[in-house]
This record gives structure tokens, C-alpha cells and sequence, in this order.
């Protein structure tokens, strides 16, 4: 039960996240449905605070004086060719959910596409990530 507990806790720091949490939980033996259900749990919870709260950054952000960063203008450019399902999307792989979640909205997108889009992003990579290693460790145990 405490392995399922670091599951889900590590699937909601960011960075750690469902791309490293759940081929580790499976290759340390843990149930494969279980390990990716609950980190999906464990990712969605922080996504959606960092929706919730949203709304409180962005007032502070808006107060601080704005610099048009190399940073910035990446994501612009991420933004205009991939547009939010994108981004969400590749989130998990390149940048980590959270972020894409965060970058999303601060440039523009509302709280319920994101939420949509991220539960959608984080369900499929969940799948494939925990599919993938059941299948690869199954065939190298063998």
C-alpha cells in the first residue's frame, strides 16, 4: 500500500510525474493498472490546484513589470504552431504537464479547456507509458 502512496505522490511533483513514475512502479512489480491509475489520480490533483489557483498568480503576475524574455517568446511560439491541445499533449514528454498546463493559460487559454485538454493528455500518456512497460518488461522477463 505505501508503494501505491509513492505512486501517487510522485506522479504529482512535477517534474517526477507520470513519464518516470509509472515504468518505475511497474518494473518494481507493482500492479500495472493500478500504478497507472493512480498516478493519473496523483497528476490530476496538482493540475487541477494549479488551475484553482491560477487565477491568484496571474494577479500577482500581472503587477510585476512585464520583460519579453527568449523564455517567453518560445512558448509564444509554441503556443501559435501547436496552440493548447498541443502543448498539453507533448507536455508530459518535453516539458512536464504542469508547465504546459501553467503556460497554457498564462497565455490565454481558459481554465475548462485546459483542464479538458490535460485530463485527455495525462489518460493517453498514462496509457501508453504503463502499456509500454508492462509489454517491454514482460518481454525482457521472459
Amino acid at each position: 500500500m505505501v508503494e501505491y502512496l509513492l505512486v501517487f505522490l510522485g506522479a504529482a511533483i512535477p517534474w517526477f510525474e507520470i513519464a518516470l513514475v509509472i515504468p518505475f512502479g511497474i518494473i518494481t512489480g507493482l500492479n500495472p493498472v493500478v500504478v497507472m491509475i493512480v498516478a493519473f489520480i496523483g497528476n490530476m490533483v496538482t493540475i487541477l490546484a494549479l488551475i484553482i489557483g491560477f487565477d491568484k498568480f496571474e494577479h500577482w503576475f500581472s503587477k510585476k513589470e512585464k520583460k519579453n524574455s527568449k523564455r517567453e517568446e518560445r512558448a509564444r511560439t509554441m503556443w501559435n504552431k501547436y496552440g493548447l491541445p498541443g502543448m498539453v499533449m507533448l507536455g508530459p514528454i518535453f516539458i512536464g504537464s504542469h508547465i504546459a498546463a501553467f503556460i497554457g493559460m498564462l497565455l490565454g487559454a481558459t481554465k475548462q479547456a485546459t483542464l479538458a485538454w490535460s485530463t485527455i493528455s495525462i489518460g493517453v500518456w498514462s496509457l501508453v507509458f504503463g502499456i509500454f512497460t508492462a509489454l517491454g518488461f514482460d518481454f525482457f522477463v521472459r
